[in-house]
C-alpha cells in the first residue's frame, strides 16, 4: 500500500484526516521549505460572515528559504488569542464546543517555539479526538521522491512480489488550499455546518469545522 508523504499542517482540513485515516501511515516531512499561504500556518473555519482564515504568525528571515523544523513562531499579534475568539465565535452555540474548547484552549495558549511543534501538537489532538490510530513519521530531512520510485526493503527473489515494495503519494505541493484536490483524496461529503442556513455548506474546511459540528460522528465522515 502507498504511503503518503504530506507537509506539516496548522490543525488541517477535514480532507487531512481522510488521509490518516485512509492509510496505516503517513510521513510528515519538516525538512522541506516553508511556503506561505498553505496549511502550514492556515487552517478556515466558518464563522457568522463565512470562511475565516486563521493565520500563525511566524519569524520570518526575509530573502532565506527556511527549512520547515527550523521556522520559529511570533507572538507579537497575539494570534493565540485571536484564534481562540474566532473559535469562539464560530462554533460556541454548536453543542459540542464544551467538549473541546478547554483542550484547543490549553494547546493554543501553550507557547510553541517552532512552527512545527505547534502542527504536530494539533495534529496529536484531533487524531485523539477522532480515535485515529494511524502511524505518523516525521521526517526531519527532505524525502527526494520520484514519481516513479518503489521503495524495497532486502529483495530476494522468493520476496520480490512481497508487500515489502511500498510506494509514496507524494502530496506535498499538490494538496494546497488554493489548487483542487488531488485525485489521491475524494472530497468529504456534505455535513452539518450551523451557519448553513446562510451562506450553504462550505466543503474544506478545518477538521475543526467538522469535530465541531458533528461531534463524535466525525469520525463516520472520514471514511
Amino acid at each position: 500500500m502507498s504511503t503518503p508523504i504530506l507537509s506539516a499542517f496548522y490543525f488541517g482540513s477535514v480532507e487531512h484526516y481522510r488521509v490518516l485515516a485512509q492509510y496505516p501511515k503517513v510521513i510528515i516531512d519538516i525538512g522541506e521549505h516553508y511556503e506561505r499561504q498553505s496549511y502550514r500556518t492556515r487552517t478556515s473555519i466558518v464563522g457568522p460572515n463565512g470562511v475565516q482564515h486563521l493565520n500563525v504568525q511566524i519569524v520570518r528571515d526575509h530573502g532565506n528559504k527556511m527549512p520547515m523544523r527550523n521556522v520559529g513562531l511570533g507572538y507579537v499579534e497575539r494570534w493565540p488569542q485571536q484564534h481562540l475568539h474566532a473559535i469562539r465565535s464560530a462554533y460556541g452555540n454548536t453543542p459540542w464546543f464544551i467538549h473541546y474548547i478547554d483542550a484547543l484552549e490549553h494547546l493554543l495558549l501553550q507557547p510553541h517555539e517552532r512552527l512545527v511543534d505547534l502542527n504536530l501538537a494539533t495534529v496529536r489532538m484531533c487524531m485523539k479526538w477522532l480515535a485515529l490510530d494511524t502511524e505518523v513519521e516525521v521526517s526531519d530531512e527532505y524525502l527526494e521522491v520520484a514519481s516513479d520510485e518503489w521503495r524495497v526493503a532486502n529483495v530476494t527473489d522468493a520476496t520480490r512480489h512481497s508487500s515489502l515494495a511500498t510506494r509514496h503519494l507524494d502530496l506535498r505541493t499538490t494538496f494546497h488550499p488554493k489548487r483542487p484536490l488531488p485525485p489521491e483524496i475524494p472530497a468529504t461529503p456534505p455535513y452539518h455546518q450551523i451557519f448553513a442556513d446562510r451562506h450553504g455548506f462550505l466543503p474544506r474546511m478545518s477538521v475543526l469545522d467538522l469535530v465541531m459540528n458533528t461531534g463524535p460522528q466525525a469520525r463516520s465522515f472520514l471514511q
